[in-house]
């Protein structure tokens, strides 16, 4: 295959749409808009989650309880999960990232758990420990670093 000879997948280019060019392009006159009403106007259209003057959705159904947006969140990580690893590892962020056990991590860094037990010396270093967790590692002969 040569670069001349490169097309792009069937369908995955198409025309642009020409609107008000007459009436010979199918889109004419009103260009696809239709006769008059709010969608017709310019910068018509309604804003989202408008529903006509009906009492929108969000502000019918009942809103409960307390959300703290400024709480700090920890991605978590049970302790049990840490014996794929080889005995003597460092087990930072980024270990736990390559090895799939965290996808994205909180604003409040990572926190072990101590669910499940370890049969491996690692040095854990993280955000936060639960007692359990911190207790469990030390037990495998490992270290609970808070970094």
């Amino acid at each position: 295959m040569k670069i001349h000879e490169l097309t792009p997948a069937a369908d995955s280019n198409r025309p642009v749409k020409r609107v008000g060019r007459g009436h010979g392009s199918g889109n004419g006159k009103t260009a696809g808009k239709g006769h008059k009403g709010q969608n017709a106007r310019s910068g018509g259209g309604v804003r989202i989650g408008f529903e006509g003057g009906q009492m929108p959705l969000a502000r019918r159904i009942p809103k409960r309880g307390f959300h703290n947006n400024f709480a700090t969140r920890y991605t978590t990580v049970n302790v049990g999960d840490l014996n794929q690893f080889v005995e003597g590892t460092v087990v930072n962020e980024e270990i736990l990232r390559a090895a799939g056990l965290i996808k994205k991590t909180e604003n409040g860094g990572i926190k072990i758990l101590g669910d499940g037990e370890l049969t491996v010396k690692l040095t854990v270093q993280a955000a936060k420990f639960t007692k359990q967790a911190a207790e469990k590692i030390e037990k495998a002969g490992g270290k609970a670093e808070v970094m």
